[in-house]
């Protein structure tokens, strides 16, 4: 199974209450990338936030945007405009990296 490597493993995680999910992120003043692990299925629920795009390192995901459904696999990438409703189900073994356009979607975990 992918893993990412061990220098991106010891970036900040994200403080995300999902069970299986590890995220990593990578911070700038306008904008973040979450480098996101799934070790167990995961059902995220319809929400929606700023401008995301995510590009799919391993494994796949079965997501709705906006009412349509379609699955993304290794190589796939995927736009969610801002405002757009999504959700959908997560396989266990879903490697991604995602970067959204606003700084602080996820806050790092501390403690």
């Amino acid at each position: 199974m992918f893993q990412f490597p061990q220098f991106i493993q010891n970036l900040p995680e994200a403080d995300v209450d999902l069970p299986g999910f590890t995220g990593r992120l990578l911070q700038s003043p306008d904008h973040q990338a979450v480098l996101m692990s799934f070790d167990e299925d995961v059902v995220v629920p319809e929400h929606s936030h700023a401008e995301q795009w995510e590009f799919v390192v391993a494994g796949e995901v079965e997501l709705t945007i906006d009412g349509a459904t379609r699955t993304y696999r290794t190589g796939d990438s995927f736009h969610i405009p801002a405002g757009v409703t999504h959700g959908g189900l997560v396989k266990a073994g879903y490697r991604a990296v995602a970067f959204f356009d606003e700084p602080e979607r996820y806050r790092p975990r501390t403690g």
